[in-house]
């Protein structure tokens, strides 16, 4: 395994694509085992395709593309701004909570981040928020997506850990709603203390709000009836995700009337191009899935961390700091592919729920992804707000702080994340 690991490493340091370095490094392991043949490698990436919880994937990205362009964007920001835009650093409010309603529709952290920076950015900019802040405001928002379902996150790690994907969605829900206080918090006191702008200093009118409710209803509605069709056994998770293609279809075309063929075709454009991204690193990892079972990793790796360490709480925090420092320089998708078959058999034998572990591991690994030295949304928002990746750096440590506090909390809290999913499908 130690030869396997040095190969990702070598890979990953002269530039090679993740998918690559992946199933390079896999397949070093069937070549290098003399008992193995290589052959079972290629079998290893076959099978991986072979899944039907997985077709949730390409379904959920499609459908957040389609609501993209079916005008859905437009009525979520309008809401949030007549919800939020009022208070003390009004705009980056606005963006909070609009990371919040589109992890709803989205799914993805990055792409959130990314239609943020070019909405927002400017607005913010312009109305003399500082360029750093702004870009930290947009891109720690975005981590909110990681727990509110559809999160794609929690997809794959229920995929691959045999994880409940039902209940892990309910049990995103609070610490999504949490993760959303404690950003605006955040934002609230360092807004006031620098005297940034408010938005709009009127605050909205019950008439308003409703108003503005009302024209974003179909999006909000969404993640309140795929959490309520999976409760009731309408839909398994997979089926649920083609039912999300059909109700931005149906919204789009019949509701909004804003969804034309043209943004159909930019739809399937989009998803095509992220799907086959995804999909590459998810082959890949069947190689190193095997290798990781078949060498005994998650047995060997819970002997270690035993050792010395009895509270199983601190065994988990442990492993966060080990998933935050990976995720600094990992992409997310990657580290639950190959992780997961490491961890959770670590956290079942001592005692914490596979669910509440999930929702830690996706939150801490997403954080990664707004870190230095290689964080994908820290560079997409930088790269369109054209904000320098020290400055940015700066201005998010306080926002890391609020995030990483949380996570604690939630670490020795377990009941906040499982009471809606033990409400829900029993304890």
């Amino acid at each position: 395994m130690l030869l396997v690991g040095l190969a990702f490493v070598v890979l990953m340091g002269i530039g090679a694509p993740v998918a690559f370095a992946i199933g390079i490094s896999g397949f070093v392991f069937f070549v290098t085992n003399p008992v193995m043949p290589a052959s079972i490698g290629v079998q290893k990436i076959a099978t991986m395709s072979q899944s039907f919880p997985l077709l949730a994937v390409p379904f959920f990205v499609f459908s957040g593309h389609l609501m993209n362009e079916s005008g859905i964007t437009a009525r979520l920001f309008k809401f949030s701004h007549v919800a939020v835009g009022w208070m003390s650093g009004g705009l980056a409010q606005v963006a909070i909570l609009l990371s919040t309603v589109m992890g709803g529709v989205s799914g993805s952290a990055v792409a959130d981040a990314a239609m943020e920076a070019r909405i927002l950015g400017p607005d913010m900019v312009a109305r003399g928020y500082g360029k750093g802040f702004s870009a930290a405001a947009i891109a720690v928002g975005s981590l909110i997506t990681a727990t509110i379902p559809p999160s794609i996150g929690l997809i794959l790690y229920g995929y691959v850990g045999n994880v409940s994907i039902g209940r892990l969605f309910l049990a995103g829900v609070i610490p999504g709603l949490l993760m959303m206080a404690v950003l605006m918090l955040t934002t609230f006191l360092i807004a006031r203390r620098r005297g940034y702008v408010v938005a709009d200093a009127r605050k909205p009118t019950l008439s308003s709000l409703g108003t503005a409710v009302w024209g974003a209803k179909w999006a909000l509605l969404f993640p309140v009836a795929l959490v309520f069709a999976i409760r009731g056994g309408v839909f398994t998770p997979s089926e649920v995700g083609s039912f999300a293609v059909v109700y931005a279809v149906v919204i789009g075309v019949f509701l909004h009337r804003d969804l034309r063929w043209e943004g159909i075709k930019r739809a399937f454009e989009h998803t095509i191009s992220d799907i086959g991204m995804i999909m590459i690193i998810i082959l890949m990892s069947g190689m190193i899935g095997f290798a990781i079972i078949f060498l005994q990793v998650p047995q060997s790796i819970s002997t270690w961390m035993l050792t010395g360490v009895t509270n199983p709480q601190m065994i988990v925090l442990l492993i966060m700091v080990f998933l935050l420092v990976a995720g600094c320089f990992i992409e997310s998708t990657v580290l639950v592919l190959l992780l997961t078959p490491i961890f959770v058999p670590v956290v079942q034998h001592i005692g914490i729920d596979p669910v509440h572990f999930g929702i830690l591991m996706m939150s801490i690994v997403t954080l990664g992804g707004m870190t230095p030295p290689v964080g994908v949304a820290m560079f997409a928002v930088c790269s369109l707000m054209d904000v320098k990746i020290e400055e940015y750096t700066v201005e998010a440590l306080p926002f890391f702080f609020a995030v990483l506090a949380l996570l604690v909390v939630l670490l020795f809290l377990p009941q906040v994340v499982l009471w809606l999913p033990d409400l829900a499908f029993g304890s």
